[in-house]
């Protein structure tokens, strides 16, 4: 089994599983252009052809830049220039981290260097490091803008975890209706479910999505948490509940297959 930490902008995972020993590290890298401005003779094709804005151009006083932090690796700029001017360097976006575990199993990590604004090829990577495994567990980053859809689109069952809230309930409508139109079945985890309304309740039930476990708002789980301990190494009453928890969503993914 391998876990992949897809929150490649802030990675926690490890903060929760120490033992486990670095194997790997592996470099993820974008190619970014470069203008050779002697040989630029300022058409403004490459502008053009940039979806991103990632070309800062102003053709009247020959001025042209590229704008790394905006540039997605595409290439679409070196298609358009006819003139030899446009070639590409690697950029450092991140890395991907393995960590073995006695058990066979791994945590695979994506971390972004500081200043990356763009996430998505080191998710694609870290996922693809996982290839071997039977069975794979994505965390995902929060949210549902490209990050999530990237860690998400290949996954046979979503969980999705809220709390009992007007802003929770928002994000989570957004999430499932992001999952429908992909066609991923999923269920929810209700956190803190003691202290809110029961909206998000009643919002599972008309839409007949599976409340997979409630928890309630227990000080000795924020105190672990703040900590970095896993509840379940400490309360074995947890341990069995998200034993629990693992056998319902394999039930509930039967179901969706049946259909």
């Amino acid at each position: 089994m391998a876990l992949v930490d897809c929150d490649a902008e802030a990675p926690n995972d490890r903060e929760f599983l120490k033992e486990g020993e670095l194997q790997s590290t592996q470099a993820v890298t974008q190619k970014v252009p470069v203008i050779d401005k002697s040989k630029c003779t300022y058409c403004g094709k490459c502008d053009e052809y940039c979806n991103f804005n990632a070309i800062f151009f102003i053709g009247k006083h020959s001025i042209i830049d590229v704008l790394e932090e905006l540039c997605h690796g595409c290439g679409a700029c070196s298609v358009a220039c006819e003139y030899g001017a446009i070639s590409e360097k690697d950029e450092l976006l991140g890395h991907v981290n393995r960590y073995r575990f006695s058990s066979g199993n791994e945590l695979i990590e994506g971390r972004m260097e500081v200043g990356v604004h763009i996430s998505i090829e080191i998710i694609k990577e870290s996922i693809k490091a996982a290839n071997k495994f039977d069975l794979v567990l994505l965390d995902s980053p929060p949210g549902t803008g490209c990050p999530f859809i990237q860690t998400v689109y290949r996954a046979d069952y979503v969980v999705l975890v809220t709390e009992p809230t007007p802003f929770g309930l928002s994000d989570l409508k957004q999430s499932i209706e992001i999952l429908k139109e992909m066609q991923i079945p999923c269920g929810v985890i209700i956190n803190r479910a003691d202290m809110g309304v029961d909206d998000v309740r009643n919002y599972l039930k008309q839409e007949n999505i599976p409340l997979l476990m409630s928890v309630p708002f227990d000080r000795e789980i924020a105190v672990a948490y703040s900590k970095g301990e896993l509840i379940t190494s400490i309360n074995s009453e947890w341990k069995t509940k998200f034993k629990q928890l693992y056998h319902t969503i394999k039930e509930e993914f039967q179901k969706v297959k049946i259909k």
